[in-house]
């Protein structure tokens, strides 16, 4: 049925087509008419009034992760806008799904350099899959359903669309339209192309897998763990691939890169097939490119073709979705054998467990003792450094979507903002937030957030007083020149805490922290648990910036 609408009216139809139930943003002046057409929807579409714009970009981006389906924020002109930039950019570079929107001024201002005033949709169209601007209220429906389509289809990404606020006050026709299911990307499937990756596998004698986060994207999880069974090969992933197989699963040899295990890295390095599925190659897994997997051939298996042959040469590709092609090429392949490669791969493993000091509070230790008290069934969201490793490789990660964290870009301040997003989606999970302390004050305002909303996250906070991951560095490769990474101040983040309206905890010894945490999470409302570690704690295994991964070293080598 036609009804006339004012584009603002049109914008949260279009958003109840698409099947939005959450929306984070800040109001502002060019954006007011939508947020006067969301307040009459206000029982159909939840709006969560972030801290800041850039914590309602992280908030739809840990929405679009914990749940596979399109993220939404929206931000008024100017500065509201390009306060979403940097959550956008971190969408783009982890392929999530996020539509933005933003109004700009009226039609005839613009390019006036009028009152907050910018060319957001120029800003943003390196870092999005597509940006639009919209001047004419007759194309702001057609133009929100494609940004859902573009978000969601191929590789996902975020879209930006930009509305005049003429636009949204003026009126034309409107009527609901069905959203098309988005289809696989399958045509640039070639069965020669199965083929010739069946036939690498066969004459394989040591296969080894990596997986990453494109296999989250395809949903195709089960797909790959029945590749995996029957190529019978170890199986590493990439930070963005978490949980595309159980971390318990006894092929599996943890992380691969610059703080992946020994096993992994030297099992790559030693293999004669690498098959990489829904993932990149990015710098921090390959380290030396010209000396990655030397010794193997390479199969790449990705949606964009884009990737293939981008950062390493590959033997055979193909390009598509992954989930289809596992299909196919599961259906095809008999299964392999491969125990003395596997028992190989397992005695790394004894040799080179990952291990820390057990005597003291330690970052690792926060993370088993979580993974414990959680059963490993919470989702796990993380800030960018030293404790975004340690999540990696202490908390083993069972199933998809457990651990949202910011790969490619390495967002500090990310994590908070998705936990918030991450638990709106889904309420009945335990969501945890990790963080440095450094990570933690860039958008440690979003506490209130969730207090105001009283959204139960707990923010767990490991505090060495120092910028961590960069403190490493200047450690073991700038001369221990601390060039200001010491964060040894008075910010009590307890009293913080409380004077937000959330609960707040300090830990100063591994005995306190299994009662904190349970108490934390049958509390029901936002926590924040401090706990203090030694600022010279470190990650290892770690890779020399440079160095091959077949390099890998730990505080043991350097000793």
């Amino acid at each position: 049925m036609k009804q006339t609408l004012t584009g603002s009216e049109i914008i949260i139809e279009c958003l109840k087509e698409q099947g939005v139930d959450t929306v984070f943003g800040y109001p502002g002046g060019t954006i007011l008419n939508v947020y006067d057409a969301l307040y009459k929807h206000q029982d159909e579409i939840k709006h969560v009034l972030t801290s800041h714009e850039q914590g309602a970009s992280h908030a739809a981006d840990g929405y679009a992760r914990a749940t596979g389906k399109v993220g939404v924020c929206m931000a008024t002109s100017g500065p509201g806008a390009t306060n979403l930039v940097t959550g956008i950019a971190t969408a783009y570079m982890d392929s999530i799904p996020v539509v933005a929107i933003t109004a700009n001024v009226g039609t005839p201002l613009l390019g006036k350099d009028s009152f907050q005033e910018i060319d957001i949709a120029g800003v943003v169209m390196p870092i999005t899959k597509h940006s639009f601007i919209v001047k004419k209220v007759e194309d702001v429906a057609p133009t929100i359903r494609k940004a859902f389509e573009i978000a969601k289809s191929g590789r996902p990404g975020p879209v930006l669309v930009d509305i005049t606020k003429d636009c949204t006050a003026n009126s034309c026709e409107y009527e609901a339209v069905e959203p098309k299911a988005v289809e696989r990307k399958t045509a640039t499937i070639k069965e020669e192309d199965i083929d010739k990756v069946i036939e690498l596998i066969k004459s394989s004698k040591k296969p080894f897998i990596y997986v990453g986060g494109g296999i989250i994207a395809a949903d195709a999880a089960e797909e790959f763990r029945t590749f995996a069974a029957k190529v019978d090969a170890p199986v590493c992933d990439s930070l963005m691939g978490k949980g595309a197989i159980d971390g318990n699963d006894p092929k599996y040899t943890g992380m691969i890169g610059m703080h992946g295990t020994k096993t992994s890295n030297f099992g790559v390095s030693e293999c004669d097939l690498l098959i990489a599925v829904g993932a990149r190659f990015s710098d921090r897994v390959t380290g030396n490119a010209s000396k990655f997997a030397k010794n193997a051939k390479i199969i790449h298996i990705d949606v964009d073709a884009a990737e293939i042959n981008k950062n390493i040469r590959t033997d055979a590709s193909v390009i598509g979705d992954a989930k289809e092609v596992l299909a196919r090429i599961n259906a095809k392949l008999d299964n392999q054998e491969h125990g003395e490669w596997l028992a190989h791969i397992k005695e790394y493993a004894a040799k080179y467990p990952l291990t820390y000091n057990k005597d003291a509070l330690t970052g690792p230790f926060v993370i088993e003792k979580i993974y414990e008290v959680t059963n490993g069934d919470a989702i796990i969201t993380t800030e960018v450094g030293q404790h975004q490793m340690w999540a990696a490789q202490f908390y083993k990660y069972d199933e998809p979507r457990k651990l949202i964290t910011s790969g490619g870009l390495g967002t500090m301040g990310y994590g908070l903002g998705a936990s918030l997003g991450a638990k709106m989606a889904k309420p009945d999970k335990t969501v945890i937030n990790i963080a440095g302390d450094g990570c933690f004050r860039m958008n440690m305002n979003e506490i209130a957030t969730a207090v105001r909303y009283n959204i139960p996250i707990i923010q767990v906070v490991i505090n060495n007083h120092v910028l961590g991951m960069v403190r490493q560095w200047q450690t073991l490769f700038y001369g221990k020149r601390y060039s200001n990474t010491i964060l040894n101040d008075s910010v009590n983040f307890k009293l913080l805490a409380e004077a937000m309206g959330a609960k707040g905890y300090t830990v100063t010894n591994k005995d306190e922290l299994e009662s904190v945490l349970k108490e934390a999470i049958a509390c029901g409302g936002p926590v924040v648990i401090d706990c203090q570690i030694h600022e010279d704690d470190k990650v290892f295994p770690m890779v020399a910036p440079g160095a091959p991964i077949s390099e890998a070293f730990s505080a043991e080598d350097i000793d």
